[in-house]
């Protein structure tokens, strides 16, 4: 595979990282083409953190079409890691499209809010824009992963793993993300855009019920049904809320469920910043504002004024929780279970120069990408990553550092392999 990685921020230089770690073991990436919009850091990325060789710098633009053409003519290029951050989305997955090569992202196309009913119904959702054009995907004879970072993409992994292993039939899949993170003045982890986005768009939950039994999408206001939730690896209860994110609308396409959540540990403070950018304009996104001889959005302001989450979190000690809980039935019994992956800060920038955040986010498009490159995942299409056989992805988690565990929570289920568990070790 000869790979073209867009974006050299701290996911795109995570995923370089991730690869040169593996050595030899990394042979189904051929060339890997680092590129970003400034050269010089594709460069230090390329060069310097990743040692050269197969490690090629190059300077693209990531919102013209016709420069990417350019650049996957000139290195030969027939698979895009896009490590950009969503608004660049578009144009990334449709030149792919058009120069017939494979494609993954980390966070799929943006969605928009109902115009009269924000807080209650869905309007354009998380990656529709995408989803819209599998027939062309499909008749190109490649495929595009839409939404194939941690959370979403790990996560939904665990949720397909789930059902084809640990459950007969499933009840809820909820995404729950927590962490123990100290020692930053930062409240941003990764992409201070994203996080706005994501954090401030009303959240989308999915349900099944009386009124819509096959299943339908609705909206909620920001923050919403906040709960404690218990995170193993010593993180502890951690209160999570309710947040726009693409697993509740990639799960339901592949995984019938009952129900279908993400909520994420957000800081009560942090939460209250972000509402006063919300209440005062500051995390618009459309209206452009001329400032001098330029026009910027609010939020594109706030997004420069605000420190590098890269720079500002090298201090940040602690671990970060990604994980999915599903609950159902098993061998006639009620279920619930945890599969998670925890990351612990420091031990990231030691490994990949990157925190523990975006590292988590890079590891799963390169086992993606190293399973298509060896044909293990290789049907056609636009696929959300639970479209695939789990197992080995999961298999290869700790090949690349990255070990996940599984929590079995309290259940009948859990009670009985308890009484089992008690019975085996006093008749031994």
């Amino acid at each position: 595979m000869k790979l073209l990685i867009i974006g050299a921020g701290g996911v795109g230089t995570s995923a370089a990282k991730i690869i040169a770690r593996q050595g030899a073991e990394a042979d189904w990436a051929e060339k890997v083409v680092v590129a970003d919009y400034n050269v010089e850091r594709a460069k230090k990325v390329a060069e310097e953190i990743c040692g050269g060789g197969k490690f090629v710098p190059e300077q693209i633009n990531a919102m013209d079409a016709d420069n990417i053409k350019a650049v996957i003519a000139k290195h030969d290029i027939d698979f895009a890691m896009n490590a950009c951050d969503p608004r660049m989305n578009e144009t990334i997955f449709d030149t792919c499209l058009a120069a017939k090569i494979g494609y993954l992202d980390c966070a799929m196309t943006l969605g928009t809010e109902h115009p009269e009913k924000p807080y209650e119904l869905p309007n354009i959702k998380l990656g529709d824009y995408q989803f819209a054009k599998q027939k062309e995907w499909e008749a190109s004879g490649k495929i595009a992963i839409c939404g194939s970072g941690v959370e979403p993409g790990m996560a939904d992994v665990f949720a397909k793993y789930a059902a084809k292993h640990l459950f007969d039939k499933i009840d809820e899949v909820n995404v729950r993300d927590g962490d123990n993170y100290g020692n930053t003045d930062s409240d941003f982890g990764f992409s201070v855009w994203t996080t706005i986005e994501e954090c401030l768009q009303p959240p989308v939950i999915w349900e099944k019920n009386e009124e819509h039994p096959e299943g339908h999408w609705f909206c909620t206001e920001q923050f919403s049904e906040p709960e404690i939730f218990n995170f193993p690896g010593g993180i502890g209860d951690v209160e999570v809320i309710n947040v726009e994110h693409e697993e509740v609308l990639l799960v339901p396409r592949e995984i019938d469920c009952n129900r279908c959540t993400f909520k994420y540990g957000v800081p009560a403070d942090f939460r209250k910043k972000l509402m006063v950018l919300f209440e005062y304009g500051l995390s618009d996104k459309r209206t452009k504002i001329k400032v001098g001889d330029s026009e910027i959005t609010p939020r594109d302001f706030v997004c420069k004024v605000i420190p590098s989450p890269v720079d500002a979190t090298m201090t940040m000690t602690g671990k970060g929780c990604a994980g999915t809980w599903v609950t159902g039935w098993k061998d006639g019994k009620y279920r619930s279970v945890y599969l998670y992956q925890i990351a612990d800060n420091q031990e990231c920038i030691k490994k990949y120069t990157t925190n523990s955040v975006v590292a988590q986010t890079a590891v799963g498009p390169v086992i993606m990408m190293e399973l298509i490159a060896k044909g293990i995942w290789a049907d056609a299409g636009a696929w959300g990553p639970e479209h695939f056989d789990p197992d080995p992805f999961v298999e290869r988690l700790a090949k690349y550092e990255f070990p996940a565990g599984i929590k079995e929570m309290d259940s009948e289920y859990a009670d009985e392999l308890n009484e089992k568990a008690f019975l085996d070790a006093v008749t031994k």
